[in-house]
């Protein structure tokens, strides 16, 4: 019986005692967040990384932009091929359901995969290396990774420039997600600041780009299943949800009860191969090669437009700076916050004739 007076737990409270007792001893409690740049009172409902995942899906405009950028094809005419946003919903599913299983922190896997991909730029993967070239032509010391950029968007970027203010557990996730062309095994290894969380963001993302788009690929017939190594198929499964629950499967018996993440060596050889075969065939690939070439010219001139007319960069981005590096790093943080059709209707305004059909 409580007694008169006697403190009556939150929800929220209550949430974290459950965690307390639920989760695994390598699994990142809400009470022991890191905390936030800007300290804020507890909310009297949800847990620190719930605030963060409702922050990242209602204040984040460059969330919402994610539905109108390409994940893999550039200008599709099929309804059905992935973008950025539903890549992302993906990520958000696998990473939910690995946490779970090794009972690790859902709320903070899923926080930090709705937001990890919200600095990526228009056009996929062309898109961002072109953006690269472009930043550093008039910033030679400068580059541009999405996954940083993802970083400056939450904290920087949002809200007029004041940041989501979300805690630095899912930032320090965001920032360390992306292992490029790297084999899996660097995406299972661990590093000083990395949670168990971060690590299956980061799995969850290679995961959910090599099934998707190997999934689309073979919706488009750009490729077909006897393409594909017949090693990838007989480890991985021939369809795809068979594939995506091998992978998901191979991590969640590997890891369990342990300090890290873990695959299967026969599975992480399989999914090395997937990714090796897709990036020379499709990403890097001749049949996407007129794409990424316009997507090029679109970025770049853009880019240069923006450095070269004050009247241009005022009336898009705003005062013009005075110096090189600052109006490169607008101009930047501009390009990359556009969606494939934001773009196109810029590169129409600027270099095409007036009256010309827009596409």
């Amino acid at each position: 019986m409580s007694h008169p007076g006697a403190h009556k737990p939150t929800i929220r409270e209550r949430l974290e005692q459950l965690e307390r007792e639920q989760l695994s001893p390598h699994a990142t409690l809400a009470a022991e967040s890191k905390g936030r740049e800007r300290p804020t009172e507890p909310d009297p409902v949800r847990t620190e990384f719930q605030r963060d995942r409702d922050r990242i899906i209602h204040l984040c405009r460059a969330f919402r932009r994610l539905a109108h950028k390409t994940q893999v094809f550039i200008a599709p005419r099929e309804d059905h091929l992935r973008t950025r946003l539903s890549h992302t919903l993906e990520v958000s599913q696998i990473g939910r359901t690995i946490a779970k299983a090794l009972r690790l922190n859902e709320d903070l896997t899923e926080a930090m995969s709705l937001g990890h991909d919200v600095g990526h730029t228009p056009f996929g993967h062309a898109g961002e290396w072109a953006l690269d070239e472009a930043y550093r032509r008039f910033d030679p010391e400068a580059a541009f990774c999405h996954a940083e950029h993802s970083v400056r968007v939450l904290t920087v970027l949002e809200l007029e420039g004041k940041g989501l203010n979300l805690t630095l557990d899912t930032i320090e996730g965001i920032a360390a997600h992306s292992k490029g062309a790297e084999d899996t095994g660097a995406s299972l290894a661990p590093t000083a600041t990395c949670s168990l969380e971060a690590m299956v963001l980061r799995i969850s993302d290679r995961i959910a780009y090599l099934n998707h788009d190997l999934d689309d690929c073979l919706r488009s017939g750009l490729l077909r299943l006897d393409d594909v190594p017949r090693e990838c198929i007989e480890v991985l499964g021939e369809r795809h949800s068979d594939r995506v629950g091998t992978m998901v499967e191979d991590v969640i018996a590997r890891s369990e009860g342990r300090a890290g993440l873990a695959m299967s060596e026969r599975v992480m050889q399989a999914m090395d191969e997937l990714k090796d075969f897709l990036f020379q065939r499709v990403y890097l690939g001749p049949p996407l090669q007129p794409a990424r070439t316009q997507v090029y010219g679109i970025i770049q001139r853009l880019f240069e437009h923006y450095m070269e007319s004050d009247e241009a960069f005022a009336a898009d981005i705003g005062t013009v700076p005075g110096f090189t590096q600052m109006r490169a790093r607008a101009v930047c943080d501009y390009i990359a916050g556009m969606t494939d059709r934001f773009a196109r209707d810029r590169y129409v305004k600027y270099f095409l004739p007036s009256g010309y059909p827009q596409f």
